[in-house]
């Protein structure tokens, strides 16, 4: 039989003592970092420092924001027609002239024609609209829930960025416009059998590059019964 080998009394004195300077080696390496609560994320329902966008737009929607567009917008065709020509003009007449000069312009726009295709199966849904009659799409408009851009509140000419403390808090009121519309107007838009309806949109636009049709976003809309 082997014999167990027998460690030396003054080795293990010295692992004893190793194990006390290492616990206060430790220690004094957490008392080192500060733990910090993880924030908790802002919605846009509001944050600590009282900005609500949100509640913003509930309280100019109907009283700023629906007069101005219905004043400013003008029939599709003819606003996009300017716009393909003469941006500025257009801008001068149905857009915010007060935008940031390296923004792109923004125009408030009628839709009325007929739906010539619809995509409801996704949250970012739209409809193609006939606006002339000759059977092909002419603008798309967004229905929600999931709407891109800010052009609503672009094309608001009583709403500047420096207005507000930061591009984060302009960015969230721009997206409560959108908010606000699906909730109020598009969530209550049939999704069934589209195609073929007649349809009215007050809303605005953006001149982007790379878009197959340009992205109207409605502050308000009516879609006709079924053929």
């Amino acid at each position: 039989m082997l014999n167990k080998p027998v460690w030396p009394t003054k080795v293990t004195g010295q692992i004893k003592a190793i194990w006390p300077i290492l616990a206060l080696a430790a220690g004094i390496g957490l008392s080192a970092c500060k733990i910090l609560p993880t924030p908790s994320a802002q919605g846009s329902a509001g944050d600590a420092s009282g900005f609500n966008p949100d509640k913003m737009v509930e309280e100019i929607w109907a009283a700023k924001v629906i007069p101005y567009l219905q004043q400013k917008a003008g029939p599709f065709a003819e606003v996009h027609a300017l716009a393909k020509t003469d941006q500025a003009a257009a801008g001068a007449k149905y857009g915010n002239p007060k935008k940031q000069a390296n923004s792109p312009w923004t125009f408030a726009v009628r839709v009325e024609g007929k739906i010539v295709a619809a995509n409801t199966q996704s949250r970012a849904a739209t409809m193609d609209i006939d606006v002339d009659g000759d059977g092909k799409a002419d603008a798309r408009v967004q229905i929600g829930p999931a709407m891109r851009g800010t052009a609503l509140r672009d094309s608001l000419d009583f709403v500047q960025f420096n207005d507000f403390t930061n591009q984060i808090d302009f960015a969230q009121f721009g997206k409560a416009f959108n908010a606000y519309a699906d909730k109020t107007v598009l969530s209550k838009l049939p999704r069934e059998a589209l195609e073929g309806r007649t349809v009215k949109v007050l809303g605005a636009y953006t001149i982007e590059g790379g878009q197959d049709l340009p992205l109207v976003t409605p502050a308000e809309a009516e879609i006709g019964p079924k053929p």
